[in-house]
Order: structure tokens, then C-alpha cells, then sequence
């Protein structure tokens, strides 16, 4: 069981999305784990084959915990309760039988994995928290939109999807790869399949692009990255059409209002208890700087004027940029306190701080922030902000993190003295961009500034290391063109 962020003690297993016998390659999501602030899909480390596991789903373990045994490939063993693997089987028409039809004394042959879909299915559904469920939606023809989910707080889970498929077609004979007992389900294929490449996919999946909405110029028409517009936005809150709005659990229930309050009481006792921790262990000092970014703002205005408002760039983004570069001339306040030492950050990755619609916060991670343009930054952020709101995150987007960057300009909070995330040793806070007076070349203007801010770990780093990293970031705000 992986620590998915400080103050994180115990996880719940909600779903296995592999069983004993599948391969795995290292990043593969491999189950949904419950921890005191969201669902979050963990992924596989190694690659190899899954041998067994170890703890049930709806088993709530310590971190630590052994969940399950992956054996190297060329070491792996055939597992008894693993299914042999035989080739996919094909759909039957009304008008055909099976050749060989399986009877109940004839153990259940396991289908060779489905191939990859051609295309991602942008998660339009708030209670669709996994990609493997969408995938697996998308390959048997099932409208999550008219799915009701059994998991926490509606989650719809993967035999969900299943027991809809079955429900479409009950006569349709058709044995699924859940190992368990054979299903009626009637397998199409998803309705907006196109040729594309697996790059431009993901491409597709990051910026909300529609693959069937845009002309190939790959091989007989396939989409390639080369294809996919380069800023768009995901729309993840679609409306509901009326017919899928009678299947979503109402929010408005009492059982579900108890226990949204409930979750919303354990968040914030996690994050009260990773706080403590941080104040009782981390000798923070506290650095501030009001910055002019009148010019700056000047010049975000300008970029922005000919673009449609979804590609547009918020000051935001070159704050990101502005703390990434900094890390760059500093970065010994990028990394983690651990052991008694420092050890730094083997990338840039700013964990952003987002507070989520019932209450609470968490801080994925952008990764190799320094390495990304203004507009990719902002494209990214936008994503993160979704996902984390959607219930989407990867359990390496909240343990990436060498850095938090807090921003509570929006809530109107001129300034922020933050509290460091441990293992981290530092904090960037942003306030609210303000209207003063300030004095330019020996006179007073009206000018608009936003305050910095700095938690820093005494261990780590001082208070003149963290004032020079601060006053590079201000610099850095000060010339966008450079960003």
C-alpha cells in the first residue's frame, strides 16, 4: 500500500483492476485505492506478472502493507486460479452457433486482452473516477451516463459496466475476461473509433480533443500528434442529458449528504494531522515580497487578445513558470527532508495546491514544470484542476511533488504564510493581485502588484538562500517575455 501523500496512514482497496496471471508493464493503473482524501488509481512500479493478491477489496490496510506479489516475467509461474489465455473469442450473429459451446462442466477459458481503443473517452460523468472503466465502456458499448454505480458515493466500477453490458443484451452469448462466470454481453466497437496513433491519443485525451472531429495526416488518414490542435479544454462537467439525470444519485439525499459530510470530516482531520506534524517537525521560517506585475499583466493582456478564451493564459501559469526557473538557480529548496538529510527533487514538480467543491485540498504534482511553455503549463493546470475535482488522479501525481505553490489570489486573500507539506522543505504562496500606490521613476502611480511568499525548512536551506530564490521568482514575474 503506497503513501498517496503526507498524513496518509491506511488505504482501502475500493476495486483490483488486474487478477493473478495478467502481465503488467510499470505505470499500468492496477487498482483504486480509498484514502481520508480521495479515490486515487495506483499504478504498478515493476513490470512483470501479477501472482497474487494479497488483500480484498474493501480491505483497509496500513501503508506498507503487502497488496500483492509481481514476479518478473521470466520468473513468473502459472498461477492455479488464473484462467489459461486463449485467443479473443469473436461475436456471434442470432443465426450462428459455437462450434465447441462451453458446458458447465468445462472450465472457463480466460480471452486474450482486448486491444487497446483506438480512442480515449473524455470522463463526461462525475462518478467515473478510472480510466479502465471508461476503456472497458467504451469496448463493450455501455452509456455511463445511464450507469448507476454501487461504489463509494455512486463510484461506477468496473463490473458496473459489466452487468450493463449484460443487461443490453442477455441473448447475445459472450464470455468476459473477468475470470469469474460467464456474461450475455454483446460486443461493439466504440462508436467513434478512428485510426490514430497511441501518441496522438494521449494527446487528445490531455487537450479535449474530439479524434473523429479532426482530418488525419498520418498513413490512410490516421491521426498523428502532428494533427492535434495544440491548446483546447476539456469539458469534464458536460450536462446530463434528462434521460441519464433520472440514473444519477441525487446529491440531496440524506445518506449521501451524511456521507459526503462524513469524508469531508475525514479529510480535513488528515490534513489537520499532516499539518501538525509539519509545524511539530519542520523549523519553518516565513520570507514575503510584494511584487509590480503591472507591465506583466500589460503583456499577458496582449498575448491573450487574439485568442478564444479557452487558450488564453492566466497569471497563474507564469507564476508556475516563474517558481520552476527559479528552482533551477536554487535547488536546494526543490527536494525532500528525509533521514536527517536533503535529498533533491529528480525533477522540477510543482505540486499545485486545489481545493476541492466539498471541502478539502490536494497538490498534484506538474511535472518538469521548468521544461514546459507558458501555454503548455496553463493547458496542464487546467487538466490537474479538473481531474483533481472529478476524482482522477494517479497516485504518482500526489507523491511527485519536490515543491507546493499555494495560490489563494482568488479567494481574495492578499497574502498567504504557508505550512510546509512534508518531506518537502518549502512553500510558495500567492496572494491576490491588488491595486496601490507605487513609485515609478521617482513617481507615484497606480499600479498592480500580488504578493509572494515563502515557508521554508531551516534544515534545508536559511533565510538568505530562500530571500535570493524569492526575489528570483519576483524577477522572473517582472520580465514574461523571458518565461
Amino acid at each position: 500500500m503506497p503513501a498517496l501523500g503526507a498524513g496518509m496512514d491506511v488505504g482501502r482497496i475500493v476495486e483490483w483492476y488486474v487478477k493473478p496471471g495478467d502481465r503488467v508493464e510499470r505505470g499500468d493503473i492496477i487498482a483504486l485505492v480509498e484514502t481520508d482524501k480521495a479515490n486515487i488509481d495506483v499504478e504498478v512500479f515493476e513490470s512483470g506478472v501479477v501472482e497474487e493478491l494479497l488483500v480484498e477489496e474493501g480491505t483497509r490496510v496500513p501503508i506498507g502493507t503487502p497488496v500483492a506479489l509481481i514476479a518478473p516475467e521470466e520468473d513468473a509461474e502459472p498461477t492455479p486460479s488464473a484462467p489459461p489465455e486463449v485467443a479473443a473469442p469473436t461475436e456471434i450473429s442470432d443465426d450462428q452457433t459455437p462450434e465447441e459451446p462451453v458446458t458447465p462442466s468445462e472450465a472457463i477459458p480466460q480471452p486474450a486482452r482486448a486491444p487497446e481503443p483506438t480512442t480515449e473517452v473524455v470522463d463526461q460523468h462525475p462518478f467515473v473516477t478510472s480510466p479502465l472503466v471508461r476503456k472497458q465502456a467504451a469496448e463493450t458499448g455501455v452509456d455511463l451516463t445511464r450507469v448507476r454505480g454501487t461504489g463509494p458515493e455512486g463510484l461506477i466500477t468496473r463490473r458496473d459496466v459489466a452487468e450493463a453490458a449484460s443487461a443490453q443484451a442477455p441473448d447475445r452469448p459472450h464470455i468476459t475476461g473477468d475470470g469469474t462466470r460467464p456474461r450475455a454481453v454483446e460486443v461493439t466497437p466504440p462508436p467513434t473509433a478512428v485510426p490514430s496513433s497511441p501518441f496522438a491519443r494521449r494527446l487528445a485525451a490531455e487537450r479535449g480533443v474530439d479524434l473523429t472531429a479532426i482530418a488525419g495526416t498520418g498513413p490512410g488518414g490516421s491521426r498523428v500528434a502532428r494533427d492535434i490542435p495544440a491548446a483546447t479544454v476539456r469539458q469534464v462537467d458536460a450536462a446530463v442529458t434528462p434521460e441519464a439525470s433520472a440514473t444519477v444519485p441525487p446529491t440531496a439525499e440524506p445518506a449521501a449528504a451524511s456521507s459526503a459530510e462524513e469524508r469531508a470530516l475525514v479529510m480535513r482531520q488528515a490534513i489537520a494531522r499532516a499539518m501538525e506534524q509539519a509545524n511539530r517537525e519542520i523549523p519553518h521560517y516565513h520570507l514575503g515580497e510584494t511584487v509590480d506585475v503591472e507591465d506583466t499583466l500589460v503583456w499577458v493582456a496582449e498575448r491573450n487578445a487574439d485568442r478564444p478564451p479557452t487558450e488564453r493564459i492566466l497569471p497563474a501559469a507564469l507564476v508556475l513558470k516563474a517558481t520552476a526557473l527559479a528552482l533551477t538557480r536554487y535547488p536546494d529548496l526543490n527536494g525532500y527532508w528525509i533521514d536527517d538529510g536533503f535529498r533533491p527533487g529528480e525533477g522540477i514538480h510543482l505540486g499545485v495546491a486545489i481545493n476541492l467543491r466539498r471541502g478539502g485540498l490536494l497538490a498534484p504534482a506538474i511535472r518538469d514544470a521548468d521544461q514546459r511553455s507558458l501555454d503548455e503549463l496553463m493547458q496542464a493546470l487546467k487538466d490537474l484542476v479538473e481531474r483533481t475535482r472529478a476524482g482522477g488522479l494517479r497516485g504518482s501525481e500526489l507523491t511527485d511533488p519536490t515543491i507546493t505553490v499555494s495560490n489563494l489570489g482568488d479567494t481574495g486573500v492578499e497574502s498567504i504564510h504557508g505550512v510546509i507539506s512534508p518531506p518537502q522543505v518549502a512553500l510558495v504562496g500567492v496572494g491576490r493581485i491588488t491595486e496601490r500606490p507605487w513609485v515609478v521613476d521617482g513617481t507615484v502611480a497606480v499600479r498592480r502588484t500580488l504578493f509572494l511568499s515563502l515557508a521554508g525548512d531551516h534544515r534545508a536551506s536559511d533565510g538568505h538562500r530562500g530571500g535570493r530564490f524569492l526575489s528570483t521568482i519576483a524577477t522572473n514575474l517582472t520580465r514574461p517575455e523571458t518565461l
